[in-house]
């Protein structure tokens, strides 16, 4: 028999259902093994349960929170209310049978609603409860005032759609699986064969509501439903591990949440260990072989870097010194630099001198990483190569979602100069990393 403390167990003797008292034996089990009074009298016995065993007499003839009201009176009531609804106190009383309307009402408002122990107790549970998942997937959960966003509303989509106050989507999945049904009416005068066609287009009907089913308790186990939120906690991890949460997460439906952020971490994990054992094996190219050493090492690679750093600012103040328009638009592109802003695009100068020259890329952060056409790009652009790099990434990202990009939407995706994109666009196109839509 299940865990469900109104299922009746069946007697081990007679098979028959349980009605109390009943004797259960104290040796045997697990499982318990249960007799009724009948087999127990005749001295039932069964593999290794013996007649001699000791037992217990198993009744629910006892009060529990009060005097008047049995604990089996008790599961009753919980039963009736469960069935019936809150507040049917006339079809609670009908189908207890021992007590009246204004005795369950009473009797249940007293212990069940507004008892401080019993609420005590409860906030207590949902407190272990809530420590013992506290490291799980966070699912949706309803509050007691919903928000209530209109619908396509920024908000809305960011939802996906989703209703809280009526707990369902704006637009389900297969969305029109109902028309098949709307023309279908069984009549005695249909002939086997169109009988069994109408029953099968019903079972493809309620298999289209198994996966609807299915898709929103993905949805909601992975805490999915608020796509801002679940985006913030993606931009934790390193840009190697979002790359990898978005590849793997089609394969969120095969795994439940825990095991599913378990195995993200997992990863997470095997990169920062492996940037690790590339920085030791650094140490080691370097014949450093203690960490006081390695501290005196990373202080003077960044004096290094900092000195190579302000070499290449000084080569390109040589180059600009000689037109004092583009020095001016140099001083303000490197002052937008230091404060985090991104690069205003070069005004070409009134004066009837030639465009700035070629942007020079030694010692710049990323340059290793580009191969001699993207570096002829970025000297020709005057983009540097990290930027180049993000916008890449995010037009690659944006072709592989959308199975293709047009300028626009590159143009809405990198807000930098139309010019700066379009030559971008056109170079990414050319070389394959992109499709046009």
């Amino acid at each position: 028999f299940t865990d469900d403390p109104f299922d009746k167990p069946p007697c081990r003797g007679c098979s028959s259902y349980l009605t109390e008292p009943y004797v259960k034996c104290a040796e045997c089990g697990p499982p318990p093994f249960l007799l009724c009074l009948q087999c127990f009298t005749r001295g039932f016995e069964y593999k290794k349960h013996q007649s001699d065993h000791t037992y217990e007499i198993m009744t629910s003839d006892f009060p529990v929170l009060d005097p008047n009201w049995t604990a089996q009176e008790e599961m009753a009531l919980l039963e009736a209310v469960m069935d019936c609804g809150f507040g049917n106190w006339q079809d609670v009383a009908n189908q207890m049978c021992t007590k009246s309307k204004e005795e369950c009402e009473k009797h249940y408002m007293k212990h069940f609603i507004n008892n401080p122990l019993f609420a005590s107790t409860l906030l207590n549970l949902k407190q272990v409860e809530e420590a013992q998942h506290s490291e799980t997937a966070i699912p949706f959960h309803p509050a007691d005032d919903p928000p209530r966003p209109t619908f396509d509303s920024l908000l809305s989509r960011d939802m996906a759609g989703y209703m809280p106050a009526r707990a369902d989507f704006v637009e389900e999945f297969d969305n029109y699986a109902e028309w098949d049904l709307r023309d279908i009416d069984f009549v005695e005068d249909d002939s086997d064969i169109l009988h069994a066609l109408k029953i099968a287009v019903v079972d493809i009907y309620h298999s289209r509501l198994k996966e609807r089913q299915r898709r929103k308790k993905i949805i909601r186990d992975h805490g999915l439903i608020n796509l801002r939120k679940f985006q913030i906690l993606e931009r934790r991890y390193p840009k190697e591990v979002q790359d990898l949460y978005e590849t793997m997460r089609r394969f969120a439906r095969i795994l439940g949440p825990v095991e599913h952020d378990k195995f993200i971490e997992s990863h997470a994990l095997e990169f920062e260990l492996r940037r690790e054992i590339k920085r030791l094996q650094e140490y080691r190219a370097a014949g450093i072989t203690n960490f006081c050493s390695a501290r005196t090492y990373d202080h003077l690679k960044k004096t290094r870097d900092e000195e190579r750093l302000k070499r290449t600012m000084l080569s390109e103040v040589l180059q600009y010194i000689q037109d004092s328009s583009a020095c001016q638009q140099w001083l303000s592109r490197q002052a937008d630099i230091d404060s985090g802003l991104t690069p205003a695009a070069p005004v070409p100068s009134n004066s009837g001198r030639r465009s700035a020259p070629p942007l020079n890329l030694t010692g710049l952060p990323g340059t290793e990483k580009l191969n001699e056409k993207e570096k002829e790009l970025c000297q020709m652009v005057r983009l540097v190569p990290g930027a180049y790099l993000e916008y890449k990434a995010a037009l690659v990202n944006e072709c592989n979602k959308q199975g293709g990009l047009r300028l626009a939407q590159a143009r809405a995706l990198i807000k930098i100069d139309v010019n700066k994109t379009r030559k971008i666009y056109d170079f990414l196109i050319r070389e394959g990393y992109i499709t046009k839509a």
